[in-house]
């Protein structure tokens, strides 16, 4: 009824201003012209309506999903587009472990002996560890599992993973499982709120990913969302991969002074001086998640927080991600009047996370134990080592500068068990003869660290933090940084939080969001809400083509000329498309025209060729490799012409390279695409 009513005042109130409007204009006008002017005007107005009527009109998205997929934890969020701001995480994960927060649920997988999927999270590895051993053999188990999308170096479709059982599986059938695990999750959580089934139509999906993450890698987890059902390739825009560190930045310009720790500032925060004890504020902040983690609607307001309203046009800042599995660094500077981002300098970073920590703890145990015994014992008791790396996350995340009494670890029975049946005598003696003073063995079964052994663990994990930081640091581009966020669950540690401190010495202030495992994933919604905010991004890598060059006398080299119907050719000649840290606005393109060396061509590759360097003359210089395909596909645009011009834009200012193609002759649109994954 208020529907109507409204229309009616519309179309009334329409009325009585054209016709008031166009009053003293039809005096002027003869009698009968008069008469006419406004029926005409009636005409119009309704088949106007008519048209925009039938006009079909494209379907908005009704709610934003994102997906922080981390190397040790995952997650969602949404917010609907009608309340953005209001930012929903996801139901309370059941499991976890005492002192772990569960806000997220770990990544990992679990697969039945037939290899089908059957459970994700706290639910898999809890089934996994209820198994009896023999039969636990049988199951493929999976942790961890995203760095080796960064870590290898010719990433294809057929990417294998090893589970914990040593069996092969496909990476793409892994990852397209737990991205329909957190679809399936997703919907039915809206289909709950909506009464209804939700469409997922009525979904645009975010993935994060880190930002140091190269093409392949970005592509492979778009692969993995098709084949999950996520969206389909015919409407590609409905997933959007959003970086990891932009996600962060993003959130934080909405951060509350209430909602942050900040230990650059000498002053008192929240109650504390962070130059008391720098673990103090990450222990009240934890408090305040503990206590707020019922709710799982965040407020974010409509405003720029009190600390972003200190930036000014030009100022620039610094988020540093510290997660599971890589440190992610980006550079932003503040675009004034709207408060857009500007990245200063490309992406950088490393495999510098927190499950370093896990190896040097691998490392310890092959020190004291034997290599030979933790391999066999990670293979025929798959998962009594999951049942111990779950104990020393725990006491991992105890590490901190000033703790004095010692931590414990507990050992699996099957540990002690399978031990004394391998060597023949017992961990305690294996403890005595290792001469690793640090650890101790308790009668309880606990390994004893001393906190400066567990230090040790951190310490060439947060090295690498700190070198990369300073190196950073060093750069033109980086200086009079005013705010450093911290951010990742890595940023809890008060171990890395201290070494961040005396490696900046007061040059910037040092902020950590309260809900910092959560930054990212709060981030990529607000992203997924306007993927615009980042209005100039800088390139990772020069990116370009081989092409044919006239040959030039004293510039080309003589092995490259190349003689065709009388005319000399320079040959692999490097068609640069946009340079190493170039900056690169967003929606800027790339124009080439390529030509079909025959008509009947139906497609022409054209092969990608990249390079770390800023420079690069030819195909074949060093640091130069091939990276992917563009492919145009030019069927079905056949033309009377003599010679096809098929025009390619590629824009190179989103997170993604795209691809756009038209033949000039018909102004037909092409189907192109690069492709980073088939090499």
């Amino acid at each position: 009824m208020y529907c109507i009513c409204h229309w009616f005042l519309n179309v009334l109130s329409f009325f009585l201003s054209f016709f008031l409007s166009f009053f003293l204009f039809s005096i002027s006008l003869p009698f009968s012209m008069s008469l006419i002017f406004p029926l005409l005007l009636f005409s119009l107005f309704f088949l106007q309506k008519d048209s925009e009527e039938n006009e079909p009109t494209r379907h908005p998205y009704v709610v934003v999903v994102a997906i922080d997929f981390g190397t040790t934890s995952s997650g969602y969020a949404y917010a609907f587009t009608k309340e953005p701001e209001c930012i929903h995480t996801m139901r309370r994960w059941e499991g976890g472990d005492p002192g772990v927060s569960n806000q997220k649920t770990p990544t990992t997988i679990l697969l039945s002996p037939d290899r089908k999927f059957h459970s994700f999270g706290y639910a898999a590895r809890d089934f996994y560890h209820d198994l009896d051993p023999t039969e636990s053999k049988q199951w493929l188990y999976l942790e961890k599992f995203k760095m080796k999308l960064h870590t290898t170096a010719n990433l294809s479709i057929d990417t294998d993973l090893h589970a914990a059982n040593g069996k092969k599986v496909k990476a793409l059938d892994i990852f397209a499982y737990a991205l329909a695990f957190f679809k399936e999750q997703a919907l039915k959580e809206l289909s709950d709120q909506a009464g209804a089934d939700f469409d997922n139509a009525d979904v645009r999906w975010v993935i994060t990913v880190p930002a140091i993450w190269k093409m392949p890698a970005k592509q492979f987890m778009r692969e993995a969302s098709y084949k999950a059902g996520l969206v389909s390739r015919d409407n590609p825009d409905q997933l959007i991969i959003a970086l990891e560190p932009e996600a962060a930045s993003i959130y934080c310009r909405k951060l509350r002074l209430h909602q942050m720790v900040d230990l650059g500032n000498k002053t008192a925060l929240n109650g504390y001086s962070p130059t008391e004890n720098v673990g103090v504020g990450m222990t009240q902040a934890k408090e305040h998640v503990r206590r707020n983690r019922q709710s799982r609607t965040f407020l974010v307001e409509n405003v720029i927080g009190e600390l972003w309203s200190e930036l000014t046009e030009g100022d620039r800042y610094v988020v540093v991600d510290c997660g599971g599995g890589t440190v992610d660094l980006t550079v932003h500077q503040i675009r004034m009047p709207e408060g857009h981002l500007k990245e200063l300098y490309k992406a950088s970073g490393g495999p510098y996370g927190s499950i370093g920590i896990d190896y040097e703890f691998e490392k310890l145990l092959c020190k004291i134990f034997g290599q030979d015994f933790i391999d066999q014992f990670k293979i025929k008791r798959p998962a009594a080592w999951v049942d111990l790396m779950i104990a020393f996350e725990s006491r991992k995340r105890a590490a901190a500068p000033d703790r004095s009494n010692p931590l414990n670890i507990n050992l699996p029975f099957s540990f002690i068990d399978y031990y004394k049946k391998f060597r023949g005598h017992s961990v305690e003696h294996a403890l005595r003869k290792s001469n690793v003073d640090f650890v101790k063995w308790s009668s309880q079964g606990m390994l004893r660290m001393t906190p400066d052994a567990m230090n040790a663990l951190f310490k060439p994990t947060i090295d690498h933090i700190i070198q990369h930081l300073t190196e950073l640091f060093e750069k033109p581009e980086v200086t009079d940084i005013k705010f450093l966020f911290l951010v990742g669950g890595f940023a809890e540690s008060p171990l890395l939080q201290q070494a961040v401190q005396n490696m900046l010495q007061g040059r910037s202030r040092i902020i950590i969001p309260h809900d910092v495992g959560l930054t990212i994933l709060k981030g990529a919604v607000l992203f997924g809400l306007d993927p615009s905010i980042i209005k100039v991004r800088r390139s990772p890598l020069t990116y370009g083509v081989g092409v044919l060059n006239r040959f030039i006398e004293g510039k080309h080299p003589p092995e490259k000329m190349l003689v065709k119907e009388g005319t000399c050719w320079c040959t692999d000649v490097f068609d640069t498309f946009i340079s190493t840290d170039q900056s690169v606005a967003l929606g800027e393109t790339v124009k080439r025209s390529y030509t079909p060396a025959k008509p009947s061509q139906q497609v022409i590759v054209i092969h990608v060729y990249c390079s770390e360097k800023e420079s690069v003359s030819f195909i074949t210089d060093p640091g130069v490799r091939k990276c992917g395909t563009l492919k145009l596909d030019v069927s079905g645009t056949e033309s009377p012409a003599a010679r096809r011009e098929i025009q390619t834009l590629m824009q190179f200012g989103d997170t993604e390279i795209r691809a756009m193609a038209v033949d000039v002759a018909t102004s037909r649109s092409v189907k192109a695409s690069i492709d980073f994954l088939s090499q």
